[in-house]
C-alpha cells in the first residue's frame, strides 16, 4: 500500500509541476486539508475495492457509480466541487504533499 500511495502522490506533484501557480482559480468552496484527506483516503478503499471485483472478471461501473455517489453524499459534495478542489490542490504542491503524506500515514497505521 506504500508504494501505491507514493506513486499516486508522485503522480499528483508531476501533473502539478506542469502548471503555475495561481493558474487555477481557488473553488467557491475550498475544502479544508483535513477534508481532503478524509475524502481521498475513502477514495483509495473505494478503487482498491473496485480494483479487487475488476481482477475478479467483475463489472463494476454500476457499483463504482453508487460507491462514488455514496462517497460525495457522506461528504455533503459533489463530484465537481471535489474534482475543482482536486485541481486547485495540485497547483499547491507543498499543500497537496502535505495531504498525501498523510494520507498515506493513514494506511500505514491501518496496516
Amino acid at each position: 500500500m506504500k508504494k501505491t500511495c507514493i506513486w499516486v502522490a508522485a503522480l499528483l506533484m508531476a501533473c502539478s509541476a506542469c502548471g503555475e501557480k495561481g493558474a487555477v482559480k481557488k473553488p467557491d468552496v475550498l475544502l479544508s486539508e483535513q477534508q481532503m484527506i478524509d475524502v481521498l483516503a475513502d477514495s483509495y478503499l473505494i478503487e482498491g475495492e473496485l480494483n479487487h471485483r475488476r481482477t475478479l472478471g467483475q463489472d463494476v461501473t454500476r457499483l463504482q457509480d453508487a460507491y462514488y455517489r455514496q462517497l460525495f453524499e457522506h461528504y455533503n459534495i459533489t463530484d465537481s466541487l471535489f474534482k475543482q478542489n482536486l485541481k486547485y490542490y495540485s497547483y499547491h504542491p507543498e499543500v497537496l504533499e502535505t495531504i498525501m503524506d498523510s494520507v498515506c500515514s493513514r494506511f500505514d497505521k491501518a496496516q
